[in-house]
């Protein structure tokens, strides 16, 4: 097998990576679908979009740091069963909502924030669920994997979602019956859980009840300058540049005048870069904080250009460059944060990495939806592409003046201490 895919050589893995890929096609799915339908219910408002996405990570935000640790508490096997339960309920009510003509926007707000809490505690079970899987020399390898199962995703969910919106009448029925498509999805993990061989896992210890751990998670990174780099820039791009779902629309709509096919296509051609730079880290040995850095960058500066893109053709050409550019940021930054933290810390500075990185979503959507409402929507692309930039520089610069010492000193203690265990791990990984 290709080393780009020696991963799938686990069948545990290979179940489980397949179930998740049928689900993340129905959430791709969905979530063109759940856009499109905000803007027939009100008439195409960028700020009642940017509402929603904020609505659906607001619980990122607020229940992560908690959501950790009943990841180390809680087998995960089982905890990610519950939470494609507690997903698949909100999607399959909205979707028979908008089939029977009933839905409101202020429904579509609610579910997206029910939607949302499940996801808050799903994502850093799943994230470290995979070191239960592969063995730990696979682990950088699965996290490129995850990442283009997920991309691959992106490519089918969005287009199937714009074609078949269009061939259902384009208009809120249509929408509810791919909203309850993705509902149905979610019983390929459920179904994959639970039929991995458990005895091929290697599930630890659980951790006991006791007070100060989240406390103990957030110490832990404000210890290391190196991490607090890598969360700088991730909730930088994460809050102001990486809102694709809300700003393709709006250009889609009221810059170049598309319907709904041409939408769900932009997506796709956006997922087209971000398969290739999936698999590209796949075949990464090591990642440096430099490439995290440099791929920000690069993503602000072509979401500017973007902004002004003269035509749809060219807009649409542009995408897989900014998807490469803004996998090759997400996926180093994941990668970087679980091959440098203590395997002990594991669930909980995961978490806090997804809370900063997603959670940033519902200040900056809003934000730049009412940028979009009051200055266009080309600037929803320039200003989200122009704060991403500034605040890569600016914590990069904070880094370089502050952090580097510490960080020296810290791999020293790292490899002082790793010379004296024998049982010192390496840490988990996951999409």
């Amino acid at each position: 097998m290709s080393p780009t895919f020696r991963s799938l050589h686990n069948p545990n893995y290979r179940l489980y990576a397949g179930g998740n890929l049928v689900s993340n096609v129905g959430t791709w799915m969905q979530r063109v679908a759940q856009d499109w339908l905000v803007l027939l219910l009100t008439a195409n408002s960028a700020a009642a979009i940017g509402i929603t996405t904020g609505l659906q990570f607001l619980p990122i935000l607020l229940l992560s740091p908690f959501a950790g640790v009943i990841a180390d508490r809680i087998p995960k096997r089982r905890l990610l069963q519950l939470t494609n339960v507690g997903m698949a309920a909100p999607a399959l009510v909205l979707g028979l909502l908008a089939v029977t003509g009933t839905v409101q926007v202020w429904h579509v707000y609610v579910l997206a924030f029910v939607l949302g809490a499940a996801s808050a505690f799903d994502a850093p079970a799943r994230q470290s669920f995979v070191s239960e899987m592969v063995d730990p020399d696979d682990l950088s390898n699965a996290v490129g994997l995850n990442s283009a199962g997920f991309n691959v995703a992106r490519i089918v969910g969005p287009a199937v979602a714009g074609l078949s919106i269009a061939l259902l009448g384009g208009g809120v029925v249509a929408t509810g019956w791919v909203i309850l498509a993705n509902g149905l999805t979610y019983a390929a993990p459920i179904l994959a859980l639970a039929r991995l061989d458990g005895s091929r896992l290697h599930s630890p210890a659980l951790v006991a009840r006791g007070p100060g751990q989240v406390v103990a998670g957030i110490s832990y990174v404000r210890s290391r300058p190196d991490l607090l780099l890598i969360l700088a820039v991730v909730f930088s791009a994460g809050t102001f540049g990486l809102n694709f779902q809300m700003t393709s629309a709006l250009m889609a709509t009221e810059v170049f005048d598309k319907g709904p096919t041409e939408y769900g296509l932009l997506g796709t051609f956006m997922a087209f870069g971000s398969l290739a730079g999936s698999l590209l880290a796949a075949g990464r040995v090591r990642v440096r904080h430099r490439l995290v850095v440099g791929a920000a960058l690069v993503f602000g500066v072509l979401e500017i250009v973007s902004g002004l893109a003269p035509s749809y053709l060219t807009f649409a050409l542009l995408c897989p460059v900014l998807g490469l550019a803004a996998l090759t940021m997400m996926t180093g930054a994941n990668t970087f944060m679980q091959m440098n933290t203590d395997a002990g810390m594991r669930g909980r500075v995961m978490a806090l990495y997804l809370m900063v990185f997603m959670g940033g979503t519902p200040l900056g959507a809003p934000i730049i939806g009412w940028v979009g409402e009051v200055f266009g929507a080309r600037w929803t692309l320039i200003a989200g592409g122009t704060l991403t930039v500034a605040g890569v520089l600016v914590a990069s610069a904070v880094y370089l003046r502050t952090g580097h010492h510490h960080v020296v000193v810290w791999e020293g203690r790292r490899a002082r201490a790793a010379a004296r265990s024998q049982d010192f791990a390496p840490v988990s990984s996951g999409r």
